[in-house]
C-alpha cells in the first residue's frame, strides 16, 4: 500500500495564482519583520546609555549575570587538564603595567570596609598559604582560548588568613593594579570559589611582567577580562566595586 500524500496538480495558471499569493504573502510578513527590526535598533540607538550600553540591553547583561551568579557554586567546577594539554597564552593587555617595577619593591595593600587594621604584605605572605596549581583553559572575551598551568593560593585561603577576625564577611571584593588604571570587581562567592587563585607562577616559573608579575588573578569560571594582572590593592567591601570592561560595555559578572 502507498502511504505517500496524493499529489494535488493544479492547472498552470491556478499555479502561478497561489505563487503570486504566497510571495506577496512572504514579502508582506519579511517586510513586516525587516520594519521592527529596523524600529527596535532605532529606539536602542536612542536609548539613554548605562555604562556604554543603552539601558535595555544593560538589563540583559544584568540578568545574565544574576542566573550566572545563581548557578555558581563550589561544585561547579571549570575543567582541569593534563600537561600534554598546556598550550602557549599570549600576554594580552598592558593596562595597569606600562609602568616599569620593581618587584622587590612591590606589596599588596589589604582593607575591609567591615573594620579592623590595613595590612601591607609582601609575595612572601602569599607564598606562605597552601600551594595550589591548577592547570585550566584561560578564555579571553575576544573568543581565543588557551590551557594554561599556574601556581598560586586560593583567595579563599587568603580571605581565611587575612580577613579581619570576628567580622562579618563583605558582599563583594575590589581589586586594582598599584597605578589603579585597572581594576576589576567580585562578588564574595566567586572570590572564595575554590579554583579562584591569587597566582605567583605560570608554566612553573614566576611571572613575567607581562604576565602580571608579581602577582595576578586567575579565575577559571569567568572571562580573562576578570583575571587582574600585577594586583597592587584589594578591597572587601559591601558597595558593588567599579569594573574597568563593565564601564565600556561589557558584562560585570563575566561568568562563563
Amino acid at each position: 500500500m502507498n502511504n505517500r500524500s496524493r499529489e494535488i496538480h493544479l492547472p498552470d495558471e491556478e499555479a502561478r495564482s497561489v505563487l503570486r499569493k504566497r510571495t506577496r504573502r512572504g514579502f508582506l510578513v519579511g517586510g513586516l519583520a525587516a520594519v521592527g527590526a529596523i524600529g527596535g535598533y532605532e529606539w536602542l540607538g536612542r536609548a539613554p546609555q548605562e555604562n556604554d550600553q543603552p539601558w535595555p540591553i544593560r538589563r540583559v547583561l544584568q540578568a545574565n549575570g544574576a542566573l550566572s551568579h545563581g548557578y555558581l557554586s563550589d561544585g561547579h567546577l571549570a575543567p582541569t587538564y593534563s600537561p600534554r594539554d598546556i598550550t602557549p597564552l599570549k600576554s594580552n593587555g598592558d593596562i595597569g603595567l606600562k609602568e616599569e617595577m620593581d618587584p622587590s619593591k612591590w606589596n599588596l595593600s589589604v582593607s575591609a570596609e567591615s573594620g579592623g587594621p590595613s595590612l601591607t604584605l609582601l609575595l612572601r605572605d602569599i607564598q606562605a598559604l597552601p600551594r595550589v596549581e591548577m592547570i585550566t583553559r584561560f578564555c579571553c572575551i575576544e573568543g581565543w582560548s588557551t590551557i594554561s598551568h599556574w601556581t598560586g593560593a586560593r583567595f579563599s585561603d587568603f580571605t581565611k588568613r587575612y580577613y579581619p577576625p570576628g567580622r562579618e564577611l563583605t558582599k563583594y571584593v575590589s581589586m586594582t593594579t598599584p597605578d589603579e588604571d585597572y581594576y576589576v570587581g567580585l562578588d564574595m562567592k566567586s572570590a572564595l570559589h575554590p579554583q579562584t587563585l591569587l597566582a605567583y607562577a605560570y608554566d612553573g616559573k614566576p611571572l613575567t611582567p607581562d604576565h602580571g608579575a608579581p602577582l595576578r588573578l586567575i579565575i577559571p569560571v569567568k572571562y580573562g577580562i576578570k583575571s587582574i594582572k600585577r594586583i597592587g590593592a584589594i578591597q572587601y567591601t559591601n558597595k558593588k566595586p567599579d569594573d574597568y570592561w563593565a564601564e565600556v560595555g561589557y558584562d560585570w559578572f563575566a561568568g562563563l
